[in-house]
């Protein structure tokens, strides 16, 4: 196992994982993608990068060149975590922090609207391009905006380091997040359960909030009512 390898399972691989998929069949992730495509706007995006540290107290996300046509953040989880309650803290940034984009132009995995998409381990080379996706250095994410991948393969010393440097977000710091990120009209509680009996946020609860908010973009309601009949 080289370097990188290392990186990617202390980052992003479930415990025991024999492949790079991302989620479990019991339903878990420890990695969670956000993609905003057509175009790759850093100057949009970033505003999720920086916000998650200013705002939320969050440790930095990897930034990816999707290969093809988009830039991602890549949010690392200390212990994995259930895909719907990772989907709600993604819808969650979505309306704070970029509630004003086209929904076409963003895919979250894990998703519950778009779970069909799942995003592929970074470093790759797609196949009908042969261009690579690889993370990036937020100093160079605007380079990207147009050609957002590279015609050849990344250093696998050079992704390396760049991904030694970051650290997964911890549960309790995940917990304090979403609590921050709730609508102001939600409720909250400091309390932290004990670990063992730890609840997921309700998914549909947290549709429902979306869809009555009047300040949360029509479009991104529109989703969460698609997903709430879904579950019905």
């Amino acid at each position: 196992m080289n370097r990188l390898q290392s990186e990617l399972r202390r980052l992003y691989l479930l415990p025991a994982a024999a492949d790079s998929r991302l989620i479990s069949d019991r339903g878990e992730v420890r990695a969670m993608v956000l993609e905003l495509a057509r175009p790759a706007d850093w100057d949009v995006l970033s505003q999720v990068w920086r916000g998650v540290q200013a705002d939320l107290q969050l440790p930095a996300p990897a930034i990816a060149v999707s290969g093809t046509d988009g830039l991602q953040l890549w949010f690392s989880l200390q212990e994995p975590l259930s895909a719907s309650r990772a989907a709600v803290f993604l819808m969650q940034l979505r309306a704070r922090y970029l509630a004003g984009i086209a929904p076409a132009r963003l895919q979250c995995m894990p998703s519950a609207t778009e779970p069909s998409w799942q995003a592929a381990l970074v470093p790759a080379q797609q196949a009908a391009t042969e261009n690579w996706s690889a993370f990036v250095a937020p100093d160079l994410a605007p380079v990207f905006a147009d050609t957002p991948w590279l015609d050849i393969p990344p250093s696998v010393e050079g992704q390396a380091d760049l991904l030694t440097k970051l650290r997964p977000i911890k549960p309790a710091a995940l917990d304090e997040a979403m609590r921050l990120l709730q609508p102001l009209d939600a409720p909250s509680s400091t309390a932290r359960p004990h670990p063992g009996n730890t609840p997921d946020i309700d998914p549909r609860r947290f549709l429902q909030q979306v869809l009555n908010d009047e300040t949360v973009e029509l479009a991104l309601r529109i989703d969460a009512a698609k997903a709430l009949l879904h579950r019905t």
